[in-house]
């Protein structure tokens, strides 16, 4: 945190005392701090406290402007280098989902460029209601980082999560975090996430129950990381939110075939987690196919192979495959990882609890190309996706691709 220019956001709840030691903890680690008040906030603790602690006027007014040659809320967003809400109530994150500015923190939150790190503070069915969680999903996909809150005793009297990390706690994961944040700068990701569907007439189509949602999350991690994001997506009704993403969206596996060997030779990391069809009928119909007296017989041909392409082109790109597999998960996989001429392979049994389709959760294997497995057991595909990347990138520092 040394040299580091910090605006400390304190808002209006009991957890706002902690926010004093979170500045005097900021300037002892070398950091310099501007401390913005909401109006709620002066009800808890007085600006004088954080002047004292800061060595800085202490900002509580958007139309206080003490300097006519700046617009002040203007000039803190750009004076940041990171932005810190510690506590965040439920209003400033509802307020900020919503993208209203009508005090000088939001405000401030709207026009700055800096990382922008939320640490909520508030009763634990506050923190527990949908809109609450909506509204930080919301926030989570747009790029903020939140510092979730620890479970305990609360000011109220009930008992659970809703308590403001401590001071010194929140300074140690905003430095890892910044570390961790520049591992994939100047790097592009290109992933495959979702279904693909092949069209049998104008009302009918053969698809899987892919939802996207790994893939979805290999793009938020990868863009939260620091790279440029390229996501060709099958249809699915999910959105991706962050602005490094870039979303393709194709429905047959010949136009996501056409889609990734357009984005292949920019990207350094590719990664196809979508669940292509290896077969397509081979007539189709104009008009809707009626029902006729007996069975139904539709001719399959095989679509192109697209992981296998990617593999025999690739030059400097690390390639990681998927395998969702219902027997021999590992001996599948390893084999898969050969054949396609992969640096990775991500392998899934999706006849395990919690893994595989629609789901939010997925039990994985990563295998090398060293044939090391690394199991991740039972987590968030979000969580899935971290993992693997740090798998991926420390092969890339250890100069092994």
């Amino acid at each position: 945190m040394r040299n580091k220019k910090v605006v400390l956001g304190v808002t209006g709840g009991i957890a706002a005392y902690k926010a004093c030691d979170l500045t005097s903890k900021l300037i002892q680690s070398g950091a310099h701090v501007k401390v913005v008040m909401t109006k709620s906030a002066l009800e808890f603790v007085s600006p004088l406290t954080f002047q004292a602690l800061s060595r800085n006027p202490v900002h509580t007014a958007v139309f206080d402007e003490k300097d006519p040659q700046k617009i002040a809320h203007i000039d803190l967003a750009d004076w940041a280098d990171i932005v810190i809400i510690a506590p965040a109530t439920a209003n400033l994150i509802g307020k900020l989902s919503n993208g209203l500015g009508d005090d000088m923190l939001t405000t401030i939150l709207l026009a700055t460029k800096a990382p922008v790190y939320i640490a909520p503070a508030m009763n634990v069915n506050m923190y527990a209601h949908p809109a609450i969680k909506a509204n930080m999903e919301q926030l989570a996909a747009w790029g903020y980082n939140f510092i979730e809150p620890q479970a305990g005793f609360l000011a109220c009297g009930w008992i659970g999560k809703g308590r403001l990390e401590e001071p010194q706690t929140i300074i140690d994961a905003i430095s890892t975090h910044m570390q961790r944040d520049l591992l994939l700068t100047g790097k592009h990701v290109l992933i495959s996430a979702g279904p693909t569907r092949e069209k049998v007439d104008p009302v009918r189509f053969f698809t899987n129950r892919s939802s996207g949602k790994m893939g979805f999350a290999f793009a938020e991690v990868a863009a939260q990381l620091g790279a440029t994001v390229t996501i060709v997506s099958g249809p699915v009704s999910l959105r991706s939110k962050h602005p490094s993403i870039n979303r393709v969206d194709v429905t047959t596996a010949e136009e996501m075939y056409e889609a990734m060997h357009h984005h292949f030779h920019a990207a350094d990391i590719v990664i196809k987690a979508a669940a292509v069809a290896d077969y397509r009928p081979k007539k189709i119909y104009d008009e809707k196919m009626k029902k006729q007296p007996g069975d139904l017989h539709i001719e399959m041909i095989r679509t192109k192979d697209i992981l296998q392409s990617l593999g025999a082109q690739k030059k400097h790109q690390f390639l990681v495959g998927f395998a969702a597999e219902t027997e021999n998960p590992i001996e599948n996989g390893k084999g898969k990882l050969e054949r396609k001429n992969l640096d990775a392979i991500v392998v899934n049994d999706v006849k395990m609890k919690g893994a595989g389709f629609a789901g939010d959760t997925n039990v994985v294997t990563y295998i090398d190309k060293t044939m090391q497995t690394t199991e991740i057991p039972l987590a968030s595909k979000h969580e899935i996706a971290e993992k693997v990347f740090e798998k991926i990138i420390y092969t890339l520092n250890q100069g092994e691709k």
